[in-house]
């Protein structure tokens, strides 16, 4: 349990909110069906770190000077709503049977049930919405949802050839992870500053914070230790990480070769993915990453420079070491 208690700290001056939030999440689900209301309540009891409404909360305090409002917390109901309904419908498409060590819905109420469900949710973040007028936050919800299905399917498209530059694999962890962080913080910034200059700089916080955060799970593809996902597993699913990629990028063509025919064709032979695992490694291809990772901290960290002292913005600098310095 010990990794929760940097979670906790972070959480601290948003305590209330948080609480508050979670009742209020609730009942934004709530259906006149049994059934929905019966898988809705376990979605709502199997919640992870809940990093993003914490990020739409310690924003808007941040920048407001400790306010929030109604509008806050529908955003941050919207988000959680229609990015749970992509988690439904990611379970789905990937035959995946757990998440957060529960089971997935599809696993529990089998695939037709969880994409209606996903539809559902979907469905009721945007009246949630509309019936309230909140088009500014829907509009920053909406093309997030766009940004990261274009992010899966570039990603979909790019693995096919593993011919994958280093600016091209930016764009896709821009839209396919970072656009969701980047939308709790400007969704956070808009609900109390509409129409104002902190909404775009905090979208690009958040965009950094993503792109940090990204290059960390590459990473963990690379661990001695057994946290996080097990080694090796991007390599296994042929997905193309910046370690790998700077390894690419600074081989000869004998090595080049064995590195793409290694990841094509040898993805499942164990001792071959250690040795593509220790290539990277006295690559520099790791180094790489770290140093990327660490220069999306710092530009962030420079986002954040303008706003006077408060536990909120601890809690968000809080926030971007946690995302450098976790475990998993």
């Amino acid at each position: 349990m010990r990794s929760m208690k940097p979670i906790a700290q972070i959480k601290q001056p948003i305590d209330f909110e948080m609480e508050l939030f979670e009742k209020k999440f609730s009942l934004s689900m709530s259906s006149r069906v049994a059934l929905l209301n019966k898988i809705t309540h376990y979605v709502v009891n199997r919640k992870g770190k809940q990093m993003r409404p914490m990020f739409v909360f310690l924003v808007s305090k941040m920048v407001s000077g400790g306010e929030v409002n109604e509008r806050t917390y529908r955003g941050a109901s919207v988000i959680e709503l229609i990015h749970t309904a992509t988690l439904v419908h990611d379970d789905v498409v990937d035959d995946s049977n757990r998440r957060r060590g529960f089971f997935s819905i599809n696993a529990l109420w089998k695939n037709k049930i969880a994409v209606l469900v996903g539809d559902y949710l979907l469905s009721k973040g945007l009246l949630l919405s509309i019936d309230n007028n909140d088009f500014d936050l829907l509009k920053i919800i909406s093309v997030a949802v766009r940004e990261m299905s274009e992010g899966e399917l570039l990603q979909i498209e790019k693995a096919r050839k593993l011919d994958i530059t280093e600016e091209i694999y930016y764009d896709i962890i821009r839209q396919k992870t970072a656009t969701l962080i980047a939308a709790c913080c400007s969704l956070g910034a808009a609900s109390v500053k509409p129409d104002s200059k902190h909404v775009e700089r905090m979208r690009k916080f958040g965009e950094l914070i993503g792109m940090a955060f990204q290059i960390k799970d590459d990473l963990f593809d690379y661990g001695e230790d057994k946290i996080g996902k097990p080694t090796g597993i991007d390599i296994k699913e042929q997905k193309m990480t910046l370690p790998l990629i700077y390894t690419l990028n600074n081989s000869s063509e004998k090595e080049k070769r064995w590195l793409i025919n290694s990841v094509k064709n040898h993805n499942k032979d164990k001792k071959r993915v250690k040795e593509v695992i220790q290539f990277v490694k006295d690559s520099g291809g790791l180094r790489y990453a770290e140093e990327k990772m660490k220069a999306f901290q710092e530009e962030a960290f420079s986002m954040l420079k303008p706003y006077p002292d408060s536990p909120y913005k601890d809690s968000l600098l809080l926030m971007m070491n946690y995302v450098i310095d976790r475990k998993k």
